[in-house]
């Protein structure tokens, strides 16, 4: 008999569906079931999701990167310094942040591939360097409308339009900017897995990188790749960040690299590396987005969060090892 562990999309879809039972029994008052309570879970998820998508690529890889919330730090802050204290177009502040992102990005993955250090080590490295050079750019403060003169005082700024957008809502007001942005980033990551050499690159360096390597596969470029590719999904993240928040918080990001790993471990992409999908990843999104909303319209503290995220991804590990 063929059980229910046997199959990822399987599991995933049964844990989906006890969330949203959750969620029924525990309505607050039929709040759950409100269609403005679903496209606010959309929207809060959707920087985690975009986070969720670069994760999937180095698990897949047979790797596991620590830094995606330090980098999601570092570059709210360096975009909104250019933006909003430089009065750099849009175009300039998007691609320097992003390239930014993707450069760390890459800089894990020349470690991790060039000195064979173990992924949690190099990206652990990243993750404390990313979030002290946020600091040092911004001053240990927020970078926002208010731009400090050299006499001290304060001169409030203009907020770029661009932000108006990234914070703004489309379709009638039903669907945010950001969860566009989510989609298009998981639909390219989709088209890179599914439908390139490379994702059958990265499948075959997580399943065995050294059968990889004999069969002439380039495991360091593909690692290079991958992280290099997750770097870039943390910048896209953190100008999200930025524009929903209207500042760039040298602290933000923090704690994100749990939930995008929970998601992406929750949906079914195994830890070992060779198995798994975006579309996975898609479920463990709106399993941890759903939860999250039934946990914050109960009023449940945040530190109760933080357990049950704790004990999703141990759950979803134990789960995984009879496939």
């Amino acid at each position: 008999m063929v059980s229910i562990k046997d199959h990822p999309l399987a599991r995933a879809c049964f844990s989906l569906a006890l969330v949203l039972l959750l969620g029924a029994v525990f309505n607050a008052d039929g709040t759950f079931f409100q269609w403005a309570t679903q496209r606010d879970m959309l929207r809060q998820v959707s920087v985690y999701g975009i986070l969720a998508c670069g994760m999937t690529l180095v698990i897949i890889a047979g790797g596991i990167d620590l830094s995606v919330g330090s980098i999601l730090g570092l570059s709210a802050v360096v975009f909104s310094m250019l933006s909003i204290h430089r009065g750099t177009s849009d175009i300039a502040a998007i691609a320097v942040t992003l390239l930014l992102g993707t450069a760390c990005g890459l800089v894990s993955g020349g470690v991790i591939a060039r000195f064979r250090v173990q992924p949690f080590v190099a990206t652990l490295a990243m993750m404390v360097f990313a979030r002290g050079l946020a600091k040092l750019v911004s001053g240990g403060e927020k970078v926002s409308t208010a731009v400090q003169q050299a006499d001290g005082t304060y001169q409030y700024v203009a907020t770029p339009h661009l932000y108006d957008v990234l914070g703004a809502r489309m379709a009638g007001d039903n669907i945010a900017v950001v969860t566009v942005i989510l989609s298009v980033c998981l639909v390219a990551a989709w088209v890179l897995l599914a439908h390139t050499p490379w994702g059958r690159q990265l499948y075959a360096v997580g399943g065995n990188e050294e059968a990889a390597l004999y069969a002439g596969i380039p495991v360091g470029r593909t690692k290079l790749l991958a992280y290099g590719l997750s770097g870039l999904c943390c910048a896209i993240a953190g100008i999200c960040q930025a524009g929903q928040e209207l500042q760039g918080d040298p602290e933000a990001g923090a704690t994100y690299e749990l939930t995008a790993i929970a998601m992406v471990v929750i949906g079914g992409t195994s830890l070992q590396g060779g198995k798994g999908s975006i579309w996975l990843t898609v479920l463990g999104v709106l399993i941890i987005g759903n939860l999250e909303k039934i946990l914050s319209i109960n009023a449940v503290g945040e530190e109760t969060r933080l357990m049950l995220t704790g004990a999703i991804i141990l759950a979803a590990v134990l789960f995984q090892r009879g496939t």
